[in-house]
Parts: structure tokens; sequence; C-alpha cells
């Protein structure tokens, strides 16, 4: 009963203490925009401004095009930057309040701007603005020079025929150990005698490589590696050969603290698939989060911009179960919180100091083990964390915290891009214990606008979802991603 009665208190009180710290967030970032954002900027940078908006492509260098595809606002100031997210952000809730208010039919309808019926907060800046990224995918391909080994980044489409690949060095969301491991892995293949797998079915092996890296500035790579029809006898020989360019050749200066190597005749695959292969170091990193500690897998997810998702999970925490004592980080309220698609456990084990119990539900088996790893690691004892699909498992959770009577429910869900299956949002509206709602979204203008019209439309009972309607209440965007028009959405339903 703590938590419903905290709950229905604190929603003013949260949008008066988010307003009120925002406006100091907001004008400190103003004031010091160029401290960091002007680190590392490509030369040419400060001529090409909104004058001149006829450039043509020709006109421009590869690292310039490349830096338009990769990071297409670091020609912008961070403070435009951050506009410009916002007015995104407007436009799409505008659309649902559209929905809601029922001046929009249907998700095809013509845009329509609709006052919003929820308040949405300024986009919460990223502490760091340069060289943020802990995880990068360098790809192979034909360079500038049309050398076929060249580690970087794509400029064109395969679909054109015009892919060419250009080194990454200058990107502003680039840290240099990311683009120190890529220079020498293009030096390797370039000594190498395999060839490189530019497409599956023309042959060749060497594929791309992934960079981790921690704040402790642990460095893990990943080389992706197509066998074709090498025997392992002759795959070892070239994987022997790689370890000793990183460890003891002039590649030792990335100074791994682990090197993987993964061999498949697939795009993507995972551990189950296809093992990762520790050819040397540690098997996993470690990153610190708001005081918690999580071990990262080589295909483990985690938030790309690690100072940055400290502000985003502080504050899907304070919407999940919040704490109205400014100085009572630790103040528990009881019930429990529901984390679906809880990737590594990262939200439910920073939040569970607050509840009673956290039940964590997520697909990936590796990542179920990390997320275990990581209570146990935090000796977080009121976390449980189920493998499986979102839609096959939580129906049958939701039965039991039903008939367990266990209190007030809590839940956040974090989807991939393609939202959440309509069995969850089904079994999420029809459970009555769950008034409050945490959507996190990277894309709320694809299908997970889907979703929020789901849990706020009237009761249907032809989709079955019969529950009572939740109602967006406040939107808090939070910019992960520098320099690129994305950030991710968090958006408190409430009923």
């Amino acid at each position: 009963m703590a938590l419903a009665a905290a709950q229905t208190r604190s929603v003013l009180f949260i949008k008066r203490k988010y307003l009120h710290a925002l406006r100091k967030t907001c004008l400190w970032f103003s004031t010091n925009d160029t401290i960091l954002a002007d680190q590392r900027k490509p030369p040419p940078k400060t001529h090409l401004r909104k004058s001149q908006k006829k450039t043509t492509l020709t006109d421009l260098s590869w690292e310039e095009r490349l830096a338009d595809v990769v990071t297409p606002l670091w020609r912008l100031s961070y403070d435009e930057q951050l506009e410009l997210k916002l007015k995104h952000q407007g436009r799409i809730l505008s659309q649902l309040s559209g929905y809601l208010s029922g001046e929009l039919q249907s998700q095809s309808s013509l845009p329509v701007r609709t006052k919003l019926s929820f308040p949405v907060l300024p986009v919460l800046p990223s502490p760091v603005r340069d060289g943020y990224r802990n995880k990068s995918t360098f790809s192979v391909n034909r360079g500038v020079d049309g050398n076929p080994k060249t580690v970087g980044f794509y400029v064109g489409t395969g679909k054109k025929g015009n892919i060419v690949c250009v080194n990454g060095d200058h990107l502003l969301n680039m840290p240099e150990k990311h683009t120190r491991v890529a220079r020498c892995y293009q030096d390797f293949i370039r000594l190498s005698s395999l060839e490189p797998c530019l497409l599956f079915h023309t042959g060749g092996h060497w594929r791309e490589v992934t960079v981790r890296t921690n704040a402790e500035g642990h460095t893990m790579a990943i080389v992706y590696f197509h066998p074709q029809t090498l025997t392992p006898e002759e795959v070892a020989v070239h994987k022997a050969e790689l370890l000793n360019y990183f460890t003891r050749g002039p590649g030792s200066v990335c100074q791994l603290h682990s090197l993987f190597f993964q061999e498949s005749a697939m795009t993507r695959c995972t551990h189950e698939q296809s093992p990762y292969q520790l050819l040397h170091g540690q098997p996993h990193i470690y990153e610190e989060l708001l005081g918690f500690k999580f071990r990262i897998s080589a295909d483990a997810f985690f938030q790309v911009n690690q100072a940055a998702a400290e502000v985003l999970y502080s504050t899907v925490r304070q919407l999940c179960i919040p704490n109205p004592e400014e100085g009572g980080e630790r103040t528990q309220f009881g019930g429990t919180l529901l984390d679906v698609c809880c990737g590594t456990g990262a939200i439910g084990i920073i939040t569970s100091p607050r509840v009673d119990r956290i039940i964590g539900i997520e697909l990936i088996e590796q990542a179920v083990e990390d997320a275990r790893h990581n209570a146990a690691l935090n000796n977080v004892l009121n976390c449980e964390f189920i493998p499986g699909k979102a839609e096959v498992a939580l129906p049958g959770v939701m039965l039991q915290l039903s008939s367990a009577g266990g209190g007030p429910v809590a839940a956040v869900v974090n989807p991939a891009r393609a939202g959440l299956h309509y069995r969850v949002v089904r079994a999420l509206r029809n459970q009555p214990n769950i008034r409050r709602l945490v959507y996190v979204s990277c894309k709320p203008d694809g299908d997970a606008m889907r979703n929020f019209r789901e849990f706020c439309c009237a009761p249907d009972p032809k989709k079955k979802l019969t529950g009572e309607a939740f109602s967006p209440t406040l939107a808090v965007p939070v910019d992960m991603f520098p320099h690129t028009p994305h950030c991710e959405l968090v958006l408190l339903f409430e009923r």
C-alpha cells in the first residue's frame, strides 16, 4: 500500500523536481557548450554552415561525407542539436495526443499538430558529447583508393553498388581507442594472405571488428571471420597470426584486455550458434552505473554512452518508483518492479533498493546469465531473471503475481525497435495491480507508437484488451547519441 500511496502523491512532485533540475542542467550545458563539443571538430566544419546548403557531394571530402552519414548533426552546436531533437519528439508525441483525442484515426493519417495532453520535459543532455561510444563495429570493404582491405564505415549503399569504406578517425562520437584498434586491424588484414569477405558468396574471410571499452579504459576486440572451405587446422594458423599481431606485434599498442574470434557463415549469430573464442585476456569487461557494477560479455547489450546511461537509468528509476525524499536515495517502498526486456538487468538492479522484488524477463540466455551474475556481484538478493520470450513468460508471471497478492506492481519495458508483442501489451494492460508503466523507446515513431495506442485505447474485448486504459502523464527525452538525430524517450503511463 505504501508504494501506491507514494506514487499517487508524487506525480506533481516528480514533474516539479525534474523541471527545476532541468532548468539548472540545461543552463549549465548551454553556457559550457564549447568545452567538449569543439575539441575534435573536423577542420572543414566551420566552413559548412546553413548558408551553404547548395554544396554538392563532390565538393565534400570523404571524411565530411562519412560524418554526414554517421553523425548528421555534427555541424550544429550542442544547443541546436537538443532543440532539434526536442522538436522531433514533440511532433511524435503530438501525434500520440492526436490518436488519444480522436483527431487522428489511424497511424497512416496525415500529420495533425495536436496540443499535447501531457508535459514533455526538455531533452536531458549527455554529460559527454565527444568520443562517447563504448561499442563500435567497423566494416571491411573497398576504400577510397580501391583497396578492399579498408576498415571503417560505409558511404553509399549496396543496393546502388556505390559503397566506399572510409576510416572513422575523425568522427566526433568515436573514441581514440576504437579507431586505434580499427587501424591496427586494417594493417593486419593487409599483411594477411587471406582476402577480406566483402560478399559471402564471392569468398574471402576477414570480416568486421567490434571494439568495446569501459570507463576504466579496458578494451575488448571481437574479430569476425568467414571460414569458407578452410579446415579447422588452417583457421587455427590464421587465429595464431591474429593473436601474435595484437599481443606481440604492432597491434600490441592497443593493449587489449580481451581478444575474441568468432567464425561464422552468417551475417549475425549468437554465442550459442557460434561460440566467441577467447584468444587472449579476460572473458569480460566491467562497467559502473550509479554505484552498481555490471559485467559485459562479448555479445551483451549495454548502452553505448555510459555517462548518458546514468542519466537515462536514474530517470527511469525515479519514474518507476518515485522517491519524494530529496536525500533518500535508498528509501524502500515495497511492491514489485516488473522489468520486461531486461537485458543484463541494469534497470532492475539499480532500482532494487526501492522495492521488495524485481522480476526481469529477457530473450537472450547469455544476457540472463549476465543479469544473474550482476545481481550476485552487487549483492542484490531480490532479483529474479527469467529467460524466454516475454509474450510467452509474461502471462504466467502475471498469474503468479495476482495469486500471490504481493502488493502493487510497477512495470518498465525497454524493447527493441520492433516494440512489444501484442500479447505482452495485453498481459500488462490486463493486470490491474500495475498502476504505473514506464516505456523506454529509441524509436517512438515506429512500432512503439502502436504499443502506446494499445496501452491507452478504450477497452476492446475483440483484442482482449479488457483492462483499464493507461494515460501518458510525462515524457522525458534523454540524449544518448550526440551529433545524431536520435535520442531515447522515457514515457510514463499511469491509470
